[in-house]
């Protein structure tokens, strides 16, 4: 099955096990509804759980598990990743990406130069921007159209412009 990181579980949330997870879905974005979700349960491991109810809740939703019915339950789970099935998503329009489609995506400038590797991406509040590394470099591009050129998420390859300066 295809998976997508959503989120990591930050705490409980009163004594029958709920979980509160911060999200790394946009704000408002919308899933589809699912019966399974899946937390690490090592490296590259990951564990079933059916989904009794999830709650948005901003940047954050809260999940109630079938199988999770109290907090003792429930705290061992309390710093790992929750990953839902990639068909739940909403389709975006033209131009948008999700994270996990950014992530590991290779880097290229226009004259086809390799560049790197998206590791990660974080906000600065009016752009995100693209944490690309390369044999121990690490430049941070700004996702704004006068950087980011073209993004193919079939081929996993980003054409950008460099900054000054880097």
């Amino acid at each position: 099955m295809d998976l997508f990181e959503a989120g990591e579980i930050v705490r409980t949330r009163g004594l029958r096990g709920c979980l509160k997870v911060l999200s790394y879905l946009e704000a408002g974005r919308k899933v589809l509804p699912c019966n399974v979700i899946y937390i690490e349960s090592g490296p590259d491991q990951r564990q079933p759980y059916e989904l009794k109810k999830i709650e948005l809740a901003g940047r954050a939703f809260f999940i109630e598990l079938k199988d999770i019915q109290d907090v003792e339950s429930a705290k061992p789970l309390i710093g790992r990743k929750v990953y839902f099935p990639k068909d739940i998503l909403e389709k975006l329009p033209e131009g948008e990406y999700y994270r996990h489609d950014i992530v590991g995506m290779n880097v290229y400038t226009g004259e086809d130069q390799f560049i790197g590797v998206i590791e990660s991406i974080f906000s600065t509040g009016s752009n995100d921007v693209y944490v690309c590394k390369s044999a121990g470099r690490e430049i941070l591009l700004p996702a704004v159209s006068d950087f980011i050129k073209r993004i193919d998420v079939d081929e996993r390859r980003m054409t950008v412009v460099i900054p000054e300066g880097l």
